[in-house]
């Protein structure tokens, strides 16, 4: 996502000493004359993934119960795993000159009722964008008032800061193509071109017109999956998109994944882009 550095050098960020690698250390005559790198306000979002998932599955912790030692336990391990993956990432972004900073929801405050959020301080985010950095937040163990503790998914995250921040678009980034008609690993599984939002938030197939309108959209879930996974998605993506906040669902580390986190697939769909996008349709404007 940084534009405009043409043949400048990108100056890594990560200075820190891991084990087995040489030290890094800070040499301040990288950044003689070095401009910083213009680079567009975004945030990080990302999952648990394996490093949270099957923990979290383990012990039961997003059902609750904190009394328990097995959830206890499985509380911190789910909160090791997560916060571990982050600082990985956070990494990666600092290596290409991104000044990231992780952020744990958690740690920041937000917490849940019977699994509903009912506190999120934002402010650290809006802070940490002002001063020139990118956050990266990431789905979480948190506290629960009613069921003592749950996990709060990367994609409920997303929707409240959609909500809040305000942005031009929110990109989901997935291991397919996009949302099919069907599990991706069936025969004949349909590519959801795009798909519109109502102001009920219900939601109905645009593009392609499939032959049987009526027909129920399969979606399966992992069965480690404590947060809903593709189901969970589309649910948050539909709300977002709500908010007049077109959502792309596309596949990660791909032309097309990359078009979308630049704006080029804004307005109309180009024949040559694959993904899912998820828009807002308000039928009285588009009766008109």
């Amino acid at each position: 996502m940084i534009t405009g550095s043409g043949s400048q050098k990108v100056v890594g960020m990560d200075w820190s000493k891991r084990p087995g690698k040489p030290e890094i250390s800070c040499d301040a005559a990288n950044f003689e004359n070095q401009t910083l790198l213009d680079s567009s306000s975004f945030v990080v979002v990302h999952g648990a993934g394996s490093f949270g998932h099957f923990q979290a599955s383990k012990s039961g912790v997003h059902k609750g119960g904190l009394h328990k030692p097995l959830v206890r336990a499985g509380f911190v391990a789910t909160r090791i795993s997560v916060t571990t993956l982050n600082l990985e990432i956070v990494r990666v972004l600092a290596r290409e000159g991104i000044p990231s900073v992780g952020m744990s929801p958690f740690s920041c405050g937000w917490s849940t009722s019977d699994r509903k959020m009912t506190s999120a301080d934002l402010s650290l985010v809006t802070k940490a964008i002002d001063s020139g950095f990118v956050p990266v937040l990431h789905g979480d163990a948190v506290l629960d008032e009613l069921q003592e503790c749950t996990i709060l998914s990367g994609d409920v995250i997303i929707r409240h800061l959609a909500a809040y921040l305000k942005p031009e678009y929110v990109v989901f980034l997935t291991d397919v193509l996009g949302v099919y008609d069907r599990p991706p690993s069936e025969p004949d599984a349909v590519l959801l071109r795009e798909i519109a939002v109502n102001e009920d938030g219900s939601w109905s197939v645009v593009k392609p017109a499939l032959q049987n309108m009526n027909k129920q959209v399969e979606i399966t879930v992992a069965a480690h999956d404590t947060t809903g996974g593709m189901v969970t998605k589309i649910s948050e993506a539909a709300m977002i998109a709500k908010l007049g906040i077109d959502v792309y669902i596309v596949k990660a580390a791909t032309s097309h994944s990359l078009r979308a986190l630049c704006g080029e697939v804004r307005g109309t769909i180009p024949d040559d882009w694959l993904g899912t996008i998820i828009r807002f349709v308000d039928k009285e404007i588009a009766s008109t």
